[in-house]
């Protein structure tokens, strides 16, 4: 795959490259040859990120979530924002950062493969035009939650393949979705694709509502009412039960002890989170476990 950066990840962020092996196996599957992952990371507020690429081997899948940076390609320079798809084929030769004052957020993803060449005529990728203003999505971040997962499995080849046929749903999704689907939102409308986004990028952390309310311009006390108006919920119960959801999949799909599980998603106690898992869920998550292994 094309070089990743060499910028010092923070403990909030990551980057992963598939084992060459592996990718030698994706290459010859037949359920994965068309469209595979070669590498994939998340850069939180990556404050000092750039790179620059004058021989790009694979094709590049970039989802600013937040924040600011620029990409320059063929002697243009283009603003990105916090909703915008970079769309990088193979051979062209580009350069992008964070910006200084706002550095951004992003999602990341290396692919290579027999079908890319139609995925991107699908979604409609022409030379000088590599972003995709798509829009700020809840499920398109989950997409990405999802593949990342990767890291948590034991790097089989199944849990690459299904990675594969992920990231082929997701340029799916994403050509579905359109530049026409973004939604004019009034100024008093909360705006519930953000605020369940960044959620869904927290899944793996805290996140204080006083963060939440600020991103969409909202005191604490206004942002909860108005969540509840609109949802008939709070965030924080929303938030717990994106946690728990992760927690299910990460006991379905890992070997990981209770413990870990609970690290995984945030909760240094793995008591408070058993306790949390159960009100959820109506049994602990070791129970939760054994049935799902008694039922696969």
């Amino acid at each position: 795959m094309s070089k990743p950066s060499q910028w010092p990840l923070p403990p909030e962020s990551f980057r992963f490259v598939v084992p060459i092996k592996q990718v030698e196996k994706l290459k010859k599957h037949p359920l994965s040859t068309g469209l595979y992952a070669t590498g994939l990371g998340y850069y939180k507020e990556a404050k000092g990120h750039k790179m620059t690429r004058d021989t790009h081997d694979d094709h590049l899948l970039m989802y600013c979530l937040h924040g600011k940076g620029e990409l320059h390609v063929n002697n243009t320079t283009s603003q990105i924002g916090a909703g915008d798809i970079v769309l990088l084929p193979k051979g062209v030769s580009h350069r992008y950062k964070a910006s200084k004052n706002e550095p951004w957020t992003i999602y990341w993803v290396h692919f290579s493969g027999s079908d890319c060449g139609s995925f991107l005529d699908y979604l409609a990728i022409k030379k000088h035009n590599y972003i995709i203003a798509l829009g700020v999505h809840s499920r398109l971040v989950t997409s990405f939650e999802y593949i990342l997962e990767c890291r948590q499995t034991n790097f089989d080849t199944a849990s690459f393949i299904n990675v594969a046929n992920m990231l082929r749903q997701m340029l799916s999704h994403i050509a579905l979705i359109g530049t026409a689907s973004i939604r004019q939102r009034a100024k008093h409308q909360l705006d519930l694709e953000l605020v369940h986004s960044l959620m869904e990028a927290s899944v793996h952390e805290k996140l204080e509502l006083d963060t939440l309310a600020k991103e969409v311009n909202l005191s604490k006390f206004h942002f909860i009412k108005k969540y509840r108006e609109l949802t008939g919920s709070t965030p924080v119960n929303h938030f717990i039960h994106l946690k728990i959801k992760r927690a299910c999949d990460l006991l379905d799909i890992t070997n990981k002890s209770i413990k870990e599980v609970s690290y995984a998603i945030g909760y240094e106690d793995a008591y408070y989170f058993s306790r949390i898992f159960k009100k959820v869920m109506g049994i602990s998550p070791s129970q939760y476990r054994n049935t799902s292994l008694r039922h696969g």
